[in-house]
């Protein structure tokens, strides 16, 4: 197949190209208005209790938990009449902006404490916007600058979750530009001295521009029929042009050596793709099937990264397989153009690898046995991880939503803005069980770490009345139903905010009751997440299992490379706990807030992520000690000639990719900084200790027992197994 395929291209070029040109202009044109389209939700879990609960207290009570809060600054006090009176009256005017379901404030609720600062120089305005992210989002826009210079002598700061995602989209698109300003030129500085030359060097770039501008317009189409998250972009960006450099990377390395070796143009290109084409091709299988593991996942934010890290592995490895050969085609002996050296007839691969190869594999246990010690030590943080969710402090220091929580977090003793909301909406009419009411709000006030608990009948703390119920008490009830908020007095992600959604849960209640609110929300989603990750980790051993069998024929292999990645993971899981959840390292990774625990999606983005780049590597690696195995039955030597041959180029392919993953540190939003580190140490550390040092070690120890499996399945690879094709 691929034979045909680089007869074709080659004799084809110029129509290929034409088409790639076409492809890229109508692609470019349909992808150039995604970032319109994105969203900067997708965190809640569909289906679950906590979002079933909120989508009720929008539509059948009109409220909800409040996602726009105004920290609202008085020069005089909160409590001096004319600020009495301009308090009302604002929170008045933003109660009737548009898409506001909902505002209520110090002023308007008779001073309530909980929603006045310390020093009395600043009090709270609450509000709810109804509709999804998208729609909260474009009448934030609306109401923003009616606000945002102050009212009537009062300084107005916006905050909340609203003002976060906005601010987050904001954020995104600066850090895209920003990273590519920096990564495209320091990655064609590298690829010059990696190809030791420049027309080759543009070689790489090109194919990750194709795979980023054929991914923009995948995800603009999915914008039409699902959600996605505005995250995808940076992995956009940096995925495709990781892969495009691997890819091309492997393929134009052998067609410089074949063309040096004296081959053709024509059969250079026919050998690059049968060789190193095919382990590009297994390679992106891989990694495709890896990453389609977050599809298993119900947040659109996991999902998305799925739609786009798929598309871009499919254009990478088409542009590989078929564009680049056409470049090649053209290029022809030109593709060694300015160059300062030239390959060798005879490749004699990277000598440093060698020596490395060969003195793992005479002392293999020590080697294994000090790697793994390396890698259990980084790792060692990791058992101590703690998850919350994505929240204002994910932004940067300087950016007004955070600035309000933390001003909030510091001034304010109750979590106003991360109420547990219990609501009943089918106990029938109110009016017949207020006595029911009044004693299941008493209950759950005197639960631990509840402030106050604010329903139909008042507000209570600690089992007793503390202000009579008000005009916007009263609202608390709906003609078929009612609902109270439990303001807390503990983080929502924290062991005792957990607790409090385990005790409202399964408090006594006179009526069926759900619970929305950040706590509640944020325990649906650990829910999802380690309900479906089983599903996820089996996917990926499956697929992993299945393609690297049927590449080496030996079922050995494949369980050696999914122990050694999950171990090579552990390590990099525990270093970003090190840094990120701990705090560490600040300096190298740019300022950001500690808030004692990670984004709970990060995690398993990186896993699936990693694992699948890990293979990347696995498959090239393997392909070519499998070569020299088949060719001399010298398990010691086909390891050492397999390294020496490839340890050069997957260096070279693992600093690129790394350097792409590291510029999501100038990112400002703190879980992209942690998933560009993470996937920048995990890649490095899978070049270096795992296929360096771990891989031939163990390769050495089992010997022959390498290429074992049972018979049944052995006879089935010899009928169907992958075969990389000749030297």
């Amino acid at each position: 197949m691929l034979d045909k395929l680089a007869a074709l291209v080659t004799v084809r070029r110029k129509l290929v190209l034409v088409l790639s040109l076409l492809f890229c202009v109508v692609a470019g044109g349909l992808g150039a208005s995604v970032t319109t389209k994105l969203s900067a939700g997708g965190f809640d879990v569909p289906g679950a209790e906590s979002t079933r609960a909120a989508d009720s207290l929008s539509k059948r009570f009109g409220t909800g938990e409040p996602n726009l809060v105004l920290l609202v600054r008085a020069p005089d006090g909160v409590d001096e009449a004319d600020t009495v009176r301009k308090g009302e009256e604002l929170t008045g005017r933003l109660a009737a902006e548009p898409g506001v379901q909902e505002a209520v404030s110090y002023w308007t609720l008779g001073k309530a404490p909980s929603l006045r600062g310390e020093h009395a120089d600043s009090a709270l305005v609450l509000a709810h916007i109804e509709g999804d992210e998208d729609r909260v989002g474009r009448y934030l826009e609306k109401i923003r600058p009616h606000y945002q210079d102050g009212f009537e002598g009062l300084t107005v700061e916006f905050g909340g979750r609203a003002e976060a995602n906005r601010e987050i989209g904001d954020q995104i698109q600066k850090d895209l530009v920003l990273a590519e300003s920096l990564v495209l030129p320091l990655t064609l500085i590298l690829l010059v001295f990696v190809f030791r030359g420049v027309i080759a060097a543009l070689l790489p770039l090109a194919l990750g521009v194709v795979a980023i501008i054929g991914t923009l317009a995948v995800l603009r189409l999915l914008t039409e029929a699902t959600d996605v998250s505005v995250f995808a972009m940076n992995l956009t960006t940096g995925l495709g042009l990781g892969l495009g450099i691997d890819y091309s990377l492997f393929v134009v390395s052998r067609y410089r050596e074949e063309l040096a070796a004296g081959a053709t143009v024509s059969d250079a290109i026919a050998t690059s793709l049968r060789t190193a084409g095919r382990t590009v091709l297994y390679s992106a299988v891989t990694v495709a099937l890896s990453l389609s593991a977050l599809l298993l996942f119900p947040m659109y934010f996991l999902r998305s990264f799925a739609y786009a890290g798929i598309a871009v592995v499919a254009f990478a490895a088409l542009a590989a397989l078929v564009l680049l050969p056409a470049l090649l085609a053209v290029l022809g002996e030109r593709v060694n153009k300015w160059s300062w050296t030239r390959p060798r007839s005879e490749p004699a691969g990277n000598r440093a690898w060698s020596r490395l190869a060969a003195f793992v594999v005479r002392r293999p246990v020590p080697m294994a046995t000090g790697a793994i010690a390396v890698l259990l030590l980084l790792g060692s943080p990791f058992p101590g991880i703690r998850l919350n969710l994505a929240d204002e402090r994910t932004l940067p220091a300087g950016a007004e939503a955070h600035r309000v929580n933390t001003v909030l977090l510091h001034d304010y003793a109750a979590r106003e803005m991360d109420p547990l909301l219990v609501v009943a909406d089918g106990s029938g009419p109110p009016r017949g069980r207020t006595a029911d009411i009044d004693a299941y709000a008493r209950r759950l006030s005197a639960l631990d770490h509840v402030a106050r608990v604010d329903g139909l009948t008042g507000s209570y703390a600690h089992g007793r009345p503390i202000a009579p119920a008000t005009a916007f008490h009263r609202r608390y009830a709906a003609e078929n139903g009612t609902w109270l908020s439990v303001v807390p007095s503990v983080d929502p992600y924290s062991d005792d905010g957990q607790a409090l959604v385990r005790d409202v849960r399964t408090a006594k209640a006179p009526f069926e009751v759900r619970t929305a609110g950040t706590a509640s929300a944020f325990r649906d989603t650990v829910d999802a997440l380690t309900g479906r990750m089983p599903y996820c980790l089996l996917l990926i051993g499956v697929t992993t299992f299945l393609l690297l069998f049927l590449l080496t024929g030996s079922v050995v292999m494949p369980v050696k490379a999914i122990v050694l990645n999950l171990l090579s993971l552990t390590a990099t899981f525990g270093a970003v706990v090190w840094v990120f959840q701990e705090g560490h390292l600040r300096w190298l990774t740019g300022d950001f807030t500690v808030t004692g625990g990670i984004v709970a999606t990060t995690p398993i983005m990186v896993f699936c992520l990693a694992f699948g780049l890990s293979m990347d590597y696995e498959v090239f690696l393997l392909s070519r000690i499998k070569e020299e195995y088949d060719a001399t039955g010298d398990t010691a030597r086909s390891v050492v000639r397999g390294l020496e041959r490839t340890g050069g180029i997957v260096t070279a392919a693992a600093a690129l990719i790394a350097l792409v993953f590291l510029s999501f540190l100038t990112s400002g939003i703190t879980h992209m900084k942690l998933l560009g580190l993470g996937l920048a140490l995990a890649v490095v550390v899978d070049a270096t200790l795992v296929r360096g040092v771990l891989l031939p070690a163990f390769m050495r120890l089992a010997g022959r027992f390498n290429w074992w499996a049972p018979g049944p399945l052995a006879r089935l690879h010899r009928r169907i197994g992958l075969k990389e094709g000749g030297a």
